[in-house]
């Protein structure tokens, strides 16, 4: 039973699309191109300031558009509440 449960819990992260704003780092590690050091880049950017658009997380050492380009499908960027 937990097996089905973390089967169908990695499924839902795959496929869903990642809120830039509000992704914990296991969200953002779903991500094409980003592992544990990427997604705590972010996450560390991501208390300064949010990110106004899908574009702004290019501002994160190590993103680039080639990043944007494979990920964009799967990247959003809710209302900035700060």
């Amino acid at each position: 039973m937990k097996i089905l449960v973390m089967l169908l819990l990695g499924i839902t992260l795959v496929l869903a699309v990642v809120d830039i704003n509000t992704a914990s780092k296991q969200e953002l590690m779903t991500l094409n191109g980003v592992g544990s050091k990427k997604a705590d880049a972010i996450l560390k950017h991501r208390e300064g300031s949010c990110f106004k658009d899908i574009k702004a997380l290019t501002s994160v050492k190590g993103i680039g558009s080639k990043f944007l380009e494979k990920n964009l499908k799967d990247l959003k960027a809710s209302e900035c509440k700060k």
